[in-house]
């Protein structure tokens, strides 16, 4: 899966925290953002009923996130936002930009 450098979430170059998510070893700068990222592919996942995923974009900040996720030549565009423990607190589906 294609993620952004750095944390695949935040983009947060600090840090040392590793974790294999979906069968691929990632770099996040701390277990927050492993947490929140793990959430938010499950999330899109189950509503795309999607097997996999093969990229992921992210902007916004630790409030409220705008992404984008590609499958294949599928997007699935969405807000979302967590709360203090990485749990799904917001997600709202987005017309592809």
């Amino acid at each position: 899966m294609k993620v952004p450098e750095g944390c695949a979430i935040c983009g947060a170059t600090w840090g040392d925290h590793w974790a294999n998510v979906e069968g691929q070893r990632m770099f996040f700068c701390c277990e927050i953002c492993e947490t929140e990222f793990r959430n938010m592919i499950d999330e899109v996942k189950r509503r795309t009923k999607w097997a996999g995923i093969d990229e992921i974009k992210t902007s916004g900040d630790p409030r409220l996130r705008r992404c984008t996720a590609i499958a294949n030549s599928n997007t699935f565009s969405f807000v979302i936002g967590f709360d203090s423990e990485g749990k799904v607190r917001i997600f709202q589906e987005e017309s592809p930009q």
